[in-house]
C-alpha cells in the first residue's frame, strides 16, 4: 500500500488529509500526518478570539476528531531525506524514528517574521496561534484590573497601552478588535476613561492594507481614527527594550503590551531541514500542479502547497508571480493537490492550480468591516456581514461552524464574557501558595571537643632519655587492683 506522509497539520494539511480521505478507495493508500499540536487553527479568527467574541477552542479543529482514516502523530517533522524518500520525526518524548514514504505533501505552514530589533523577541507577541490570542485577550483584561487600583500617571497609561506593528489585514484586525474590546470595557471600569486608553499602529509602508484600493484603506484609516486610534506610517520600530517602543521618529511609547503581525515567513525548520529545493524568499520551489519542482522537471513523489510553498499564479494577480500566503489559496489548494495525488496513484495526470482571487474582506470590530473584490467596495456594517457570513461558512466541519455561530448568537444577547484567565497558566499558583511542605531537617550538634591532656615535663625528659613512664602506669594499677583483690580474700 503506498505511504502518504503529510508534514504538518495547518490549512493545507489538514483539508489535504480531509480529501483523500474522501477520495481515496479503502486500501488504496495508507495516510499519515505529522504535527506538533493535535490541532488545526483557523487564524483569520484569531483577532476575534483576541476580542472574546468567540471561545478560542471553536476555532480549532481536532485532528484526530475528523480525520477517521488518517494516522495522527503529534511530532515535529525536523529532516527530509527525499532521495531515500524518509523523513526523521521527533517527539517531545522519546527518541526520534526514521519515517518512510511514497508520496511526501510539506504544508507546514509559515511563522511570524521578525528583525533583530532589540526588545523584540523578547517583550513583543505574535498573532499565528490560538495560544497568541488568547494571551493578548488575557493580557488586556488583566492590565484594566491593574491599571483601574492606580491613580493617573504614566504606570496606568502603559498598562492602558497597545502597540501593534505591520498594517496588513491581520494587524488591523487585531488593531481594530482589540480597541473594540477595550472600548467596551470601560462600562465596567468607572475609575477609568476613553481618554486613557491609548491605541498606536506602526506601518513601515506609506498606507495600510495593500490588498484594498487606497481608497478603501484611506477610509479605514478615518474610521480607525473615530475610534481614537492613533497610526503612524512610513514609521520603523527600532527598539522595544522593557516596553519602551522606540519609533523612526524619535517618539518613544511605553506599553505593556506588543503585538507584532509585520510579515510572516515560511517554516524554517522543515525547509531547512529537507532537501528539496527552495527559492530565495526560503518557500519550496513549486509547480502549478504543485508538485514540487520548476516548469521544466517534477521531484517525483514530492508535493507542497500553502504558505511554504512557491506556487505559481497563473492568473497573473500574485505577488512576484506567486500566490500570496493566505488561506484563500490554502485551503483551494489543498483541495486540488489530495485530488492530484489519487490521480497521481491511479496513472492519470495531475491538474494545475488556477484561481483567481475573490477578493479580500476584514473585520473592524463589531459591525464595521470592509470588503474588496477589484473596484469594488463594500463598507461598514454590510462589509462586516460579508466578514462573519464568508468566514462561518469556511470554517470547516459543520460541527464547528455551529461552535462559532453559537458565540456570535450568545454575545449579541449577551454581550462578551469580559473575564481574565490569565492565571490559567500558572495554574497552581494558590495550591503551591498554601501547600503545606516539610520542615526543614534540625541541623546536627557540633560534636564535644575532646579536653586536652596535662602535659607532665618529667615525661618529656624521659621521652627523651629513652624511657616510657606511660607505660608503668598501667603495671601500677594492676598491683593495686591485685593487692585489693588480697585484701578482699582475707576479710571474707
Amino acid at each position: 500500500m503506498p505511504k502518504i506522509l503529510i508534514v504538518g497539520g495547518g490549512y493545507a494539511g489538514f483539508y489535504t488529509a480531509w480529501k483523500l480521505e474522501k477520495h481515496l478507495r479503502k486500501g488504496e493508500a495508507e495516510v499519515t500526518i505529522v504535527d506538533p499540536l493535535p490541532y488545526m487553527t483557523y487564524q483569520p479568527f484569531l483577532p476575534e478570539v483576541a476580542a472574546g467574541e468567540i471561545e478560542a477552542r471553536h476555532v480549532i479543529v481536532g485532528l484526530r476528531r475528523h480525520l477517521k482514516h488518517t494516522n495522527v502523530v503529534t511530532a515535529k517533522v525536523t529532516g527530509i531525506d527525499h532521495a531515500t524518500k524518509t523523513a526523521t520525526i521527533t517527539p517531545a518524548d522519546g527518541e526520534p524514528w526514521q519515517q518512510s514514504y511514497d508520496q511526501i505533501v510539506v504544508t507546514a505552514g509559515a511563522v511570524s517574521r521578525t528583525f533583530p530589533i532589540p526588545g523584540i523577541a523578547d517583550n513583543a507577541i505574535g498573532l499565528k496561534t490560538i495560544e497568541e490570542a488568547v494571551a493578548i485577550r488575557d493580557r488586556i483584561l488583566t492590565n484594566f484590573d491593574r491599571a483601574a487600583n492606580l491613580p493617573p500617571g504614566p504606570e496606568r497609561d502603559r498598562l492602558l497601552t497597545v502597540v501593534v506593528v505591520g498594517g496588513g489585514f491581520a494587524g488591523i484586525e487585531v488593531f481594530a478588535e482589540t480597541r473594540a474590546l477595550a472600548s467596551s470595557l470601560l462600562k465596567d471600569y468607572p475609575q477609568l476613561r476613553f481618554e486613557d486608553t491609548h491605541f498606536h499602529l506602526v506601518e513601515a509602508m506609506g498606507r495600510i492594507m495593500p490588498e484594498v484600493s487606497l481608497k478603501t484603506s484611506e477610509w479605514v484609516l478615518k474610521s480607525l481614527a473615530t475610534r481614537g486610534a492613533n497610526v503612524h506610517l512610513d514609521t520603523q520600530l527600532t527598539g522595544a527594550i522593557d516596553g519602551n517602543v522606540e519609533l523612526s521618529t524619535g517618539e518613544t511609547i511605553p506599553t505593556d503590551l506588543i503585538i507584532w503581525t509585520a510579515g510572516v515567513m515560511a517554516n524554517p525548520t522543515v525547509v531547512r531541514g529537507s532537501d528539496l529545493p527552495a527559492e530565495e524568499r526560503g518557500r519550496i520551489r513549486t509547480r502549478a500542479d504543485l508538485r514540487v519542482g520548476t516548469p521544466e522537471e517534477a521531484v517525483e513523489g514530492a508535493w507542497a502547497a500553502g504558505d511554504v510553498a512557491a506556487v505559481p499564479d497563473l492568473t497573473g494577480g500574485g505577488v512576484g508571480g506567486y500566490c500570496v500566503p493566505n488561506a484563500q489559496h490554502a485551503v483551494r489548494q489543498a483541495k486540488l493537490l489530495a485530488k492530484n495525488i489519487v490521480a497521481v496513484l491511479r496513472g492519470e495526470a495531475p491538474h494545475e492550480y488556477v484561481h483567481k482571487n475573490l477578493g479580500a474582506v476584514a473585520g473592524l470590530g463589531l459591525y464595521s468591516g470592509v470588503f474588496q473584490s477589484g473596484k469594488f467596495a463594500l463598507k461598514g456594517f454590510l462589509a462586516w456581514c460579508a466578514h462573519r457570513g464568508y468566514h462561518g461558512l469556511a470554517m470547516p466541519s459543520w460541527e464547528r461552524k455551529w461552535r462559532v455561530i453559537g458565540d456570535w448568537w450568545h454575545n449579541f444577547w449577551l454581550h462578551r464574557d469580559n473575564v481574565s484567565l490569565q492565571t490559567v497558566q500558572n495554574p497552581r499558583y494558590v495550591f503551591e501558595e498554601f501547600a503545606a511542605r516539610p520542615r526543614p531537617a534540625a541541623p546536627a550538634a557540633p560534636a564535644a571537643a575532646p579536653a586536652a591532656a596535662a602535659i607532665d615535663p618529667k615525661s618529656v625528659e624521659a621521652e627523651k632519655a629513652g624511657k616510657t613512664p606511660a607505660k608503668k602506669a598501667p603495671a601500677k594499677a594492676k598491683a593495686a587492683a591485685s593487692k585489693t583483690e588480697e585484701k578482699a580474700d582475707a576479710s571474707a
